[in-house]
This record gives structure tokens, sequence and C-alpha cells, in this order.
């Protein structure tokens, strides 16, 4: 089946829901060791100040995959370039679970990167087999189970170690990768994209596209900055509460599932852009990240309010950062068909860009300056997309007229 226009029927609800919990699984291997960094640390001989590479390499790979892998998906039949990824992405969990130093974990960290950008060809995927109407609640409701995979990644990843091994959650999480390979090889409709540029050339057009596309810029960083201080909060947060309120694995694994009532704003926020109200939503979701960090800034650490603090600071953090991915997707999903793969890309890996500097910036500034200072440069990520945004005069022109 060629799927070089797009659909004018409403995507099957089973096979949104496969592709929903199949970017779930996948971009969960982002995040499995993130708030294992401390025995991960111990284990590979990685320095407290250096423990944000654990996370940062991982985004790095995924940066590069999304900038040379993803845009294949404009050229290559969909299907097939998805399955070959999660076969990396398998090989690499395998390597990290056994790997007993910094350089091999780390080198395996940034192939399961480089691999789990299939989420990102099944994301725009989707949206070739829904119609423009719908776009945005299919958006939100597949982009809800990939953000669903990010979060609770970190509390199963904990659960797992607390009761066998840091390396435990890679094994099982390389098994149900295998699976899905084959599930989605079995389920998938075809996609082969219409004739379109050599390799090369694509790769050069991606230059073109960011020249070209303000909507895509800007979004880009609006993300980045916000995505910026998410990776930056739970980089940070495991060592903080490990450290301030002497909580074990398990309880980092209970805060961490807090977050996932963040990724509810997902498909709302989809369901509102279809109505035109991405561009008041936007503003709102960088606002509502600055606050997080202050309210976690200004109670005394050591007390329960202050744990009450973090742990709503977690879920309101998710909530904006989960909403404005899905405004920005809806956005440049808007400009076009024939360069969506691109597109998406470009916007992923700009925005997966701050997240590896956030990361890193969060270790360091937490082993400088403890929370305190880790949470003010978290403040200050979403203050300065605020900034920026209040220089967009027009809205955004995209399907909905927002």
């Amino acid at each position: 089946m060629n799927q070089n226009v797009e659909k004018k029927v409403s995507m099957p609800g089973w096979l949104m829901f496969v592709l929903a919990i199949s970017c779930g699984i996948i971009v969960a291997n982002l995040y499995y060791a993130q708030t294992l960094v401390g025995p991960i640390s111990a284990a590979t001989g990685l320095s407290a100040a250096a423990a944000g590479l654990i996370v940062t390499i991982t985004q790095i790979g995924y940066v590069i995959g999304l900038l040379f892998i993803v845009p294949l998906s404009d050229i290559v039949e969909n299907r097939i370039l998805s399955v070959g990824a999660l076969i990396v992405v398998v090989l690499a969990l395998l390597t990290a679970a056994f790997s007993h130093t910094a350089g091999v974990f780390l080198t395996a960290s940034f192939m399961i990167g480089l691999g789990a950008v299939v989420a990102q060809i099944l994301v725009p995927y989707a949206t070739y087999l829904s119609s423009e109407q719908e776009r945005g609640r299919v958006v939100g409701n597949v982009m809800s189970g990939l953000l669903l995979g990010i979060m609770f990644a970190r509390p199963v990843a904990s659960f797992v170690a607390s009761f066998l091994n840091w390396q435990a959650i890679f094994i099982v999480s390389a098994v149900l990768v295998a699976l899905l390979a084959i599930v989605l090889f079995a389920a998938l409709p075809k996609r082969q994209p219409a004739p379109g540029p050599n390799y090369g050339k694509l790769i050069v057009s991606l230059g073109t596209i960011f020249k070209a596309t303000p909507v895509l810029r800007r979004r880009a960083l609006y993300q980045a900055a916000l995505f910026g201080a998410f990776s930056l909060f739970w980089t940070v947060i495991p060592l903080h509460l490990a450290k301030e309120f002497d909580v074990s694995q398990q309880g980092i694994a209970w805060f961490a599932l807090a977050g996932v009532g963040g990724a509810v704003a997902a498909p709302i926020a989809g369901r509102l852009a279809d109505k035109g109200w991405t561009r008041l939503l936007t503003g709102m979701a960088m606002l509502i990240a600055a606050l997080s960090f202050l309210l976690a800034f200004l109670l005394p650490s050591h007390s329960i309010a202050a744990l009450i603090a973090l742990t709503i600071a977690a879920i309101v953090l998710d909530m904006a950062v989960s909403g404005n991915l899905v405004l920005g997707q809806r956005a440049i999903y808007a400009l076009g068909s024939g360069a969506r793969g691109r597109l998406n890309g470009l916007f992923m890996s700009i925005f997966f860009l701050g997240g590896a500097v956030g990361s890193s910036v969060g270790g360091w500034a937490y082993a400088q300056g403890g929370w305190g200072l880790a949470s003010m440069v978290g403040f200050l990520l979403p203050v300065l997309a605020f900034l920026y945004y209040l220089t967009e005069k027009r809205p955004e022109p995209n399907a909905a007229g927002n």
C-alpha cells in the first residue's frame, strides 16, 4: 500500500494503540539510566560530576539518529527502516547490560539513542494515516504513549534495580524491543514514499528546510529550552533525593511515578490545538515550567513541605513539557507531507540537543552548588523561552490557524 497522499478517513483505533505503545516502549530506553545514575556510575567508575554523561551520551546518539536516520523515512519504506533500527537497539541494550567499564557502557548508550529514533519515524507515520481534521488528536494520542514511556521508564528502572540489579532493566527491555520488532513487521501497513532525492541530497536539504521554515525554528527552540529544564530536573533529582532526603532506590521510583501524571497533558493539548489554542497554550507551558522550579527552590531542604513541593514540581513540569511538545509537532506536521520526516528529525534533534545540554549542565551545577544552583538554571531555561515567545508577533501559520 503506497501512502504518498494524506488519508481522509479516520485511523483505526487498534493501529493508533499499537503505535502509541510502540513509541512508549522504544523511547523508554533513553531514560532507564536516568534514575540509575548512582549505581551505574559506581559500577563503571564515573565521577559524580561526570554522571550526567550517562544521559547526555544517549541523547547525543538520539540527536544524530534524528538528523541522519529519520530523514530516510522520506525515501525508504518505513516498516523495514523501523525494524532495522530496533535490531540496533536490542544489540545495544544487551551490550549495556553486560558492560563493566564506562567506555563500553557509554558507547552502548550512544547506540541505544541512535536506534531509538524509530519512535520519531512512527509518529509522522501516524499522520500519513490520518486526516487533517484529526491530526492533532492522533498526534496527541500517539505522543501520550511515547510520553508515558518516558515517564514510566524512570520508576520502572528504579523498581527493577531495587529488586534485582541495574543491569536487569536493560535485559528485560532488549526482550521487549525484540518482540516489538516482530509485531510491527506483522501489523504495520507498508508505506513506500514517493521517489525523491538521493540520501546525500536529502541530508543537504535539511539546511535548506531549516532556513526556510521559521515555524520549525521557533517551535524547536521553544521545546529545546523546556526539554533542557526537564532533563536537568530528572538528571539531578535522584541525586538530590538520595543525598538530602535519604530516599532509597524504591523511594526514587515512587517519586518518579508521580511524574507520569504529566502525560495527560499530551492528548488534551492536541485537542485544544485542533481548536486553535496553540499560541496561548505555548506561553502557559513556559510559565508553568518556570514556576515549577521556583516552587521547588523556595522551600527549605529536608522538610516534608520541600518533598511535597518537589513532587508537585515534577508533575507540572512534565505536563508543561509534554503539552508543548504536542503543540510543536502539530504545528510542523501541518507544513507539508513531502518532507515530514525531515521536519520531524530537525525539530526533535534541536530540542534533544537542549535536553543533552540540560542533563550535562545539571550534573555540573549540582556538583558545584547543589539543588539551589541546579534549580536556578532550570528556572532560567523556560524564562528565556518565554522572552523569545514574546517576540512572536503573529499566530503561527498551520492548518488550524494557530
